[in-house]
């Protein structure tokens, strides 16, 4: 009798934990020719920092609570249209976080931020013409020199003191810091080969498949410490590459 009542508590114990998961995460539907503008890998581990809410893109909108199309509230455009944020039934309380902030002053202009190579890929919709802010880091900057000694060095020679360390042929964060792009690179550097075979954003990136497991030893980080290593490379001296090189 005891066990069936402690089996019985276990169930109805197991619905709360599933939602309580689902409160952390959104199911995003995104057409192919706009993930592949890189656009998603630039905002969306913006919102998670923030929030530390997990937007999961999915195949087909029939998954989503929330998607980008022709329909819905206008929010940017590029790519050749207007994107609009559509939505598949009530959604939860993610779901409309993150529907705010896209739509929010800080969610546009991570938007128009967007700039892997120097220009602006998108744009707010209509005549209006807006200016780009940019978002600076609020990490804190001393933890991510800790978190950079001790979980980047394998690779990447992150100060003066490690300049010996990591691999050769790796730039070091100085370098990085020196390219135009050094923001997008350092917040979104776990979706970026070769990071995501070995790295671990805690509920952000999911966990490695048990059949498959990372070929090295994980480097596992939380949001907290991704946001400081941003603020500890944002208050470091980019490294001095000279003028480019001029062929006759």
């Amino acid at each position: 009798m005891g066990m069936r009542v402690l089996l019985f508590c276990s169930v109805l114990l197991l619905p709360p934990a599933a939602g309580r998961a689902d409160e952390k995460l959104v199911r995003l539907y995104v057409p192919p020719e706009l993930v592949e503008t890189g656009l998603m890998q630039h905002i969306l581990p913006r919102f998670s920092l923030k929030t530390q809410i997990r937007v999961e893109l999915v195949d087909s909108a029939e998954e989503a609570e929330l998607l980008l199309g022709g329909d819905g509230t206008a929010l940017f455009e590029g790519a050749g249209q207007v994107w609009h944020l559509g939505r598949q039934g009530a959604g939860g309380a993610a779901a409309e976080r993150f529907a705010e902030w896209l739509g929010s002053d800080v969610g546009r202009n991570t938007v128009t931020g967007f700039a892997p190579d120097g220009v602006a890929l998108f744009a707010l919709p209509g005549p209006t013409e807006t200016e780009t802010v940019a978002i600076a880091p609020d990490g804190d900057a001393a933890l991510g020199w800790t978190v950079s000694r001790e979980k980047c060095t394998r690779c990447h020679a992150v100060d003066d003191e490690s300049r010996m360390a990591g691999i050769g042929s790796t730039p070091s964060f100085s370098v990085l810091r020196s390219l135009g792009d050094w923001e997008y690179r350092f917040s979104t550097f776990y979706a970026l080969n070769p990071h995501p075979s070995f790295t671990i954003i805690e509920d952000v990136t999911p966990p490695f498949p048990e059949n498959r497991p990372p070929p090295i030893s994980p480097i596992q980080l939380t949001l907290e410490e991704v946001e400081a290593v941003l603020a500890f490379v944002a208050a470091m001296e980019a490294a001095d590459l000279g003028a480019p090189l001029h062929h006759q």
